[in-house]
């Protein structure tokens, strides 16, 4: 390395360094790292079929797509069978899926799934033969292949009677797929860099830019949209991955979130955010319970006969009639006001005073969202 170049390497790393200490490290703001990513930078799905084999009578019996998978495995080595002379009894059609991080390279391994197709009962000690793994565009990313570890297990008796833990016909293959192709990034191209944020919001958009600004001058971050934020990006790759560090350690305070209810009707889970507000409100709710009980009662009867000139008159079986009592009951309902400009901690305050189930609190924040009262978005999940 010669002179010039090695005092250029120490000026950047001098230079990456005095940045870093600028960095602010107050504790009530997060890093763009936990706000943001960069576009482009993001994994893909691989899915493929395959074929495992060696299982200890699990697999799919006479399943026509296994034993035509394991005809056309056995032709590619020469050899001329029909699915008549095949059993599937120690094989199992499956689907194998992974996932291929950004920027992974050919020769790099990949941890893959293998899920059963068929009516296969277990999966343990099979080994998955050699599988495709295909990306959205129909190409080859992957091979997979290898012994599966499964955590299931499944026992069954002679008499029918049947024991499965956990889900045993699924297992895992680790680092059992070969990367062959790696998939292209615009990382590596163009001007910019760009940083979309996990949740859109103007405010913390140009937040993140002005900090960035604030470190690395002016204009070298323009926010787009309330989810983008363009930073310029040096051609050189080495030095755009040094940016792309710095920019990630950047701390920036993000905007306040809307003021939002959230109430899970399934559960009863009810989320209100620290920034709701309630306008002046006067709030009262009961309940109400009507209650009816049937009293069966028997009705005395006598039945009569006549034969010529003479009646008779003995006992009968009695008859069943009804009697209902209807109660209706009302309990007594408090009332509770709200002032202006009333926070979360009032709201909670009130509604715990008053005793409300989590139902009664749906009603109540319903109420007071369609008086206009209420000042959030009301979302019902």
């Amino acid at each position: 390395m010669s002179w010039l170049s090695y005092f250029k390497h120490f000026l950047s790393r001098s230079l990456f360094c005095l940045i870093l200490a600028m960095l602010p490290t107050t504790g009530f703001a997060d890093r763009i790292k936990d706000l943001a990513a960069i576009a482009g930078v993001r994994s893909n799905q691989l899915v493929g079929y395959g074929l495992v084999v060696g299982l200890s009578g699990t697999g799919d019996k006479s399943l026509g797509i296994t034993l035509q998978s394991m005809q056309s495995m056995v032709s590619r080595f020469g050899m001329v069978t029909d699915t008549s002379g095949l059993s599937g009894d120690n094989s199992a059609a499956v689907m194998v899926t992974a996932e291929l991080p950004a920027f992974t390279k050919p020769g790099q391994t990949l941890d893959v799934t293998v899920s059963t197709l068929g009516p296969a009962e277990s999966l343990r000690g099979g080994t998955l033969l050699m599988t495709p793994l295909l990306g959205a565009d129909g190409e080859t990313y992957a091979i997979a292949q290898g012994n599966m570890v499964v955590g299931g297990l499944g026992v069954s008796g002679d008499d029918g009677s049947s024991l499965t833990v956990n889900v045993p016909t699924v297992g895992r293959v680790p680092q059992g797929a070969m990367v062959e192709r790696m998939v292209a990034s615009p990382f590596m191209t163009g001007d910019y860099l760009v940083f979309n944020l996990h949740r859109g919001d103007f405010s913390t958009a140009a937040n993140v830019a002005e900090a960035i600004n604030k470190i690395f001058g002016n204009d070298v971050a323009v926010p787009l949209d309330a989810s983008s934020i363009r930073v310029r990006a040096p051609g050189d790759l080495s030095q755009r991955v040094s940016l792309a560090s710095l920019v990630e350690e950047v701390v920036v305070e993000p905007s306040t979130p809307p003021a939002q209810v959230i109430v899970n009707s399934r559960t009863g889970t009810i989320i209100i955010g620290g920034n709701v507000r309630v306008t002046p409100a006067a709030i009262t709710h009961g309940s109400l319970t009507v209650r009816v009980r049937e009293n069966p009662t028997l009705i005395a009867q006598n039945k009569t006969t006549t034969e010529g000139a003479k009646v008779t008159t003995e006992p009968a079986a009695p008859l069943q009639g009804q009697d209902s009592d209807i109660e209706v009951s009302e309990a007594k309902a408090r009332a509770f006001v709200f002032d202006p400009g009333t926070e979360l901690s009032n709201i909670v305050d009130a509604i715990n005073a008053v005793g409300a189930a989590p139902s009664d609190l749906v009603a109540i924040l319903e109420a007071l969202k369609v008086s206009g009262a209420l000042r959030a978005e009301l979302i019902i999940i």
